[in-house]
């Protein structure tokens, strides 16, 4: 019989620290296991846990999302699949809004950029300019 895994071996085998694993009791989104011989020994389904928990971070969703999806994860309700799509489809939609403010900040930098001269003195140099540029100002 496997008497499960210590603290530090669940965290080894999941790729967090045991001070991640010790967070994750505390809010709730693990399990603490009972105690065998004084000693807490986790098995399979923890480790299945923390990694489901590391993926859907991995993904963007945060912590508070990530508590809903393992409660759903257990939920014979017909429409957890639809919950979950949404809950993607946010991800997605979050996703797509940082890649255009990523996207505006890209151009804003090559404008900059491509203005600057690569000599002079600072006080002429157009980045430093545009940087100190009131809001509204060409990196907006």
């Amino acid at each position: 019989m496997d008497p499960g895994r210590t603290i530090g071996q669940l965290a080894r085998d999941a790729g967090v620290n045991v001070e991640t694993v010790r967070y994750y009791e505390r809010r709730g989104l693990l399990c603490r296991p009972r105690r065998a011989s004084g000693w807490r020994r986790y098995d399979d389904d923890h480790l299945r846990t923390l990694r489901f928990i590391r993926r859907a971070q991995g993904l963007g969703f945060s912590l508070a999302e990530v508590e809903g999806l393992l409660a759903l994860r257990s939920s014979s309700s017909p429409r957890v699949c639809a919950r979950v799509r949404a809950a993607a489809e946010a991800r997605v939609a979050d996703v797509e809004a940082r890649l255009r403010d990523l996207e505006a900040l890209r151009r804003a930098l090559l404008e900059v950029v491509q203005r600057c001269p690569a000599d002079g003195p600072g006080e002429a140099c157009p980045i430093l300019k545009a940087l100190a540029a009131p809001e509204g100002g060409c990196c907006q």
